[in-house]
């Protein structure tokens, strides 16, 4: 395990990493030819003005100074701290994923090869053409068809945490309709213009559990056990995106219900909001797959002890249907280092992903289509979290404290919260014949998450067996 480096003296390091001068160095490696098409594609989008990046990274000039820190931040790949802020561990399980931003070895290489070769700037007639940013683009996944703005609420600099509920918001809705996606914006006051520093000083909300409910005739949620729960809001997190043959439903004369917020002081007086953005299918949209709703997790035997890594907790849910698994995105709280996710089906034991984790950064992995785990009713998901409570983990405010469950940062949580959803025999044989096609599979070839994919094709099943 590699120690943890605190960020000033990390910061020194990243500088002194950068010779003074490239003369004599090789210069095979240039920023404007190789380095420079890796910053647009994973590192701009939040290293340049008004971006959420604590630098901009898009000039030579300003890429160079921080040479070192780039090599060194880019070299962490899936543990806490890594940029860019993609997890998956590339040596273990589906390796396709929707809108993966992470670098692929070559270019970890190719950026360690430039720093320490002197950062050689190259010539100009190599560089792409400048990416050009729309910041009245608010919304990463589209305009939405309906916005619900929450209330406001200020949070003073220097004030503890604070958890609560905020006011039951209504929808506005007059008819059922069927969501594509979902994301959720905050909304503040602060100048990013005049701002240095990551996420923590730029928003004030840290994360809000939310569902959605219909109202009584006195204006009150009518909360039931299961009452339309949609995806966590928090910090960093990316929009969801919804199978293309299912929907959450957004009910007509349904509200807002938030009943866990979690703020915390950015450091200087901020006044915010939350807005909801909700992307519809079409009216006459119905869907093919049953949208569910439950989760893997422990919310009880969760036990971490001081002054120790590599603690593991593990939880196990039983598939009641056949189930496409669409995402996969693992909760835990500040000690966190990573969580694996593995299906179990007869004597198949098998592990669908491993990510790190950074509870600065939560990340939802949307699997790509044809990659998606198709698994047969039956079978058990496990998931594993590695807990590292000692002082080489910098999130850990203090190593000597024993952990239990809880929702604040210095307690824990232990969850996955991707999104499923449910087939029947019809549809569960559908789905692995068009993973056949797709991938164009033999009897004897091997899909990670299909145990059943190749098996049809040996021993057909009729799908009203």
């Amino acid at each position: 395990m590699k120690p943890s480096i605190k960020p000033s003296l990390l910061f020194t390091l990243g500088l002194l990493a950068v010779p003074i001068s490239s003369q004599g160095q090789s210069a095979e490696v240039t920023f404007h030819k190789d380095i420079e098409p890796i910053l647009q594609r994973s590192c701009q989008n939040c290293h340049r003005v008004g971006g959420g990046g604590p630098m901009p990274l898009v000039t030579y000039e300003e890429v160079a100074p921080f040479a070192g820190l780039i090599e060194y931040k880019t070299g962490l790949r899936d543990r806490a701290g890594a940029m860019p802020p993609w997890y998956v561990e590339k040596n273990i399980g589906i390796q396709d994923f929707k809108n993966d931003t992470s670098l692929s070895d070559a270019e970890i290489a190719a950026i360690s090869s430039w720093v320490r070769g002197g950062v050689p700037k190259g010539d100009p007639a190599d560089a792409p053409a400048p990416l050009v940013f729309d910041d009245s683009i608010k919304w990463k996944a589209g305009e939405p068809d309906l916005i619900v703005k929450l209330p406001e609420i200020t949070k003073l600099a220097g004030t503890p945490d604070w958890w609560g509920e905020l006011e039951t918001v209504p929808t506005g809705m007059t008819e059922d309709r069927y969501v594509k996606s979902v994301e959720v914006v905050e909304v503040n006051d602060v100048d990013t213009s005049q701002l240095a520093g990551t996420v923590g000083g730029r928003y004030i909300f840290h994360h809000m559990l939310w569902f959605t409910a219909k109202l009584d005739e006195e204006g009150n949620p009518q909360r039931g056990m299961f009452s339309n729960p949609w995806p966590v809001h928090e910090v960093g997190r990316n929009a969801d995106i919804f199978d293309d043959n299912t929907g959450r439903l957004l009910e007509a004369g349904s509200a807002i219900v938030s009943d866990s917020i979690h703020l915390h002081s950015n450091g200087r007086d901020t006044t915010g909001h939350l807005e909801i953005g909700f992307i519809f299918h079409d009216r006459d949209f119905e869907p093919k797959y049953r949208d569910s709703i439950n989760f893997t997790g422990n919310g009880v035997d969760i036990s971490i002890v001081p002054n120790q890594t590599e603690q593991e907790l593990h939880a196990y849910s039983i598939l009641q249907a056949h189930t496409k698994i669409v995402s996969f995105e693992p909760h835990l709280h500040a000690p966190g280092e990573r969580m694996c996710l593995e299906a179990i089906w007869g004597h198949q034991v098998e592990t669908l992903s491993c990510v790190g984790y950074d509870h600065n950064w939560v990340r939802t992995y949307q699997f790509e289509d044809w990659a998606a785990p198709l698994l047969p009713e039956g079978t058990i998901l496990h998931i594993t979290g590695y807990m590292n409570n000692t002082e080489s983990n910098i999130n850990i405010p203090d190593p000597r404290n024993w952990q239990g469950s809880g929702n604040r940062s210095v307690t824990n949580m232990f969850l996955d919260l991707g999104i499923r959803v449910s087939m029947n025999q019809e549809q569960f044989l559908e789905a692995m014949e068009e993973r056949q096609r797709v991938l164009n599979l033999g009897p004897n070839d091997h899909v990670v998450g299909c145990p059943l994919c190749t098996a049809t094709l040996v021993s057909p099943v009729a799908a009203d067996d």
